[in-house]
């Protein structure tokens, strides 16, 4: 079991504070996110850490994880938090979630989607519009870096 299923089996649905680490993947001006699984939109690769875990470590771990992908080097993006930091997950679930994101332009390995986490995985150019819905603990950060990308 995970560190955060041993916490929800002792406080149930109520607010958990958690810390997560994301990667967004950056090629020739496309932006690769991937579509969850849980029907909440388009986000970049990202994850809670586990304990004793670096946010480098987590994000390399749930880009693997989420998408087949080695990140061969991360760049510091930003840290993320506040009011749009809140999700209440389907199953009623709710969290605070503040969260470092990286950029990754080095990367290797072979796009796979992880079955559990994601139902797609897709390519979007940086000067056209988003998918929507956004998943809205990532698009923050997803239009930040699309506006700095195109000035």
């Amino acid at each position: 079991m995970s560190y955060i299923h041993d916490i929800r089996q002792k406080i149930g649905h109520a607010l958990l504070i958690g810390v997560g680490a994301g990667v967004i993947i950056e090629k020739d001006g496309k932006i690769l996110l991937q579509n969850r699984a849980d029907g909440l939109g388009w986000g970049i690769h990202a994850g809670g850490i586990d304990p004793g875990e670096t946010f480098e470590e987590a994000a390399r771990r749930e880009l693997l994880e989420e998408s087949g992908l080695i990140a061969n080097y991360l760049g510091l993006f930003g840290a993320y938090s506040g009011e749009d930091s809140f999700l209440t997950y389907p199953n009623g679930d709710k969290i605070y979630f503040p969260t470092i994101i990286y950029v990754c332009r080095d990367f290797s390995g072979q796009l796979q989607a992880q079955k559990e986490e994601v139902s797609e995985l897709r390519w979007f150019d940086v000067q056209e519009a988003l998918p929507t819905p956004l998943f809205s603990i990532h698009a923050r950060a997803i239009r930040d870096f699309i506006e700095k990308e195109n000035t």
